[in-house]
């Protein structure tokens, strides 16, 4: 992908879905070409749809953005509907909001969760309670493990490119072992300053046994606007699931997460 084309935003004009328009709204910016498209599942709650819904939507946004508002209304279950969506549409980022409650605790999956894991293109998830907007400071949260795929790393490098922003490398030591002189950290290395150009900004080494923690904690001291992770590569130790750390991200964090898939 040489370029973000088209976001599409699974909406249902819940405060969540909004938050993420709000968001993308934003992050296109009145001057870029990138089309917008809100895909609703119909089934999947109890709205009473009405034009109005749409029109006062477009009307909304009609002089913020250079493309008018696009509408995917489908029937279906949630996850493969969007996913039949995504392919159709070509869809480059899939920008969602998420309420971000986790009472039921870690392992609760939410539509989101659920959509981000079985999805194979980058997704950006916005908690329902982030009302700001910036991207001045991004932190790639990496492991001790090789990244199987660099040129996932390019729309961080793109994302970057649009907004300027820096990128702050880090590296949650959870583990009683020696971090940052493998031959996978190695390479890792080179492929970020390879793939990031001058946006690199530094390279952390943080210790705490919660990665979660670790990451919120870096995230608050250094202002950053969003976390970006490349779950493959991202396994806590001890678990059974990789993508355990995702879903915890995704339950929790109070920052927009950008899942490179």
């Amino acid at each position: 992908m040489d370029k973000i084309k088209t976001i599409m935003i699974p909406f249902d004009f819940t405060k969540a879905s909004r938050n993420a328009l709000e968001y993308a709204v934003k992050f296109v910016g009145r001057l870029d070409h990138i089309k917008i498209v809100l895909a609703y599942v119909s089934g999947n709650c109890n709205l009473q749809l009405s034009p109005d819904n749409f029109e006062n939507l477009e009307k909304k946004y009609a002089g913020l953005l250079q493309n008018k508002l696009e509408w995917e209304i489908q029937e279906g279950k949630f996850v493969d509907t969007l996913l039949e969506i995504k392919k159709k549409d070509k869809i480059d980022l899939i920008i969602m909001g998420t309420s971000g409650d986790d009472k039921l605790g870690d392992n609760q999956h939410t539509n989101t969760a659920k959509l981000v894991l079985a999805c194979n293109c980058p997704v950006l998830v916005v908690p329902k309670s982030y009302n700001e907007y910036n991207l001045v400071n991004i932190a790639l949260i990496i492991g001790k493990e090789e990244i199987d795929d660099t040129k996932r790393l390019g729309t961080l490098l793109m994302i970057a490119r649009k907004f300027n922003a820096k990128v702050h490398v880090l590296t949650v030591e959870n583990e009683p072992v020696l971090y940052g002189y493998s031959k996978e950290e190695e390479k890792n290395e080179s492929a970020i300053e390879y793939y990031l150009e001058t946006f690199y900004k530094e390279r952390a080494f943080i210790k705490n046994d919660d990665i979660l923690d670790g990451i919120n904690t870096y995230g608050i001291k250094n202002e950053i606007d969003l976390v970006t992770i490349l779950p493959r590569n991202h396994a806590e130790s001890g678990k059974s699931s990789e993508a355990e750390l995702t879903q915890r991200l995704i339950l929790n964090s109070k920052i927009p997460l950008l899942v490179l898939e």
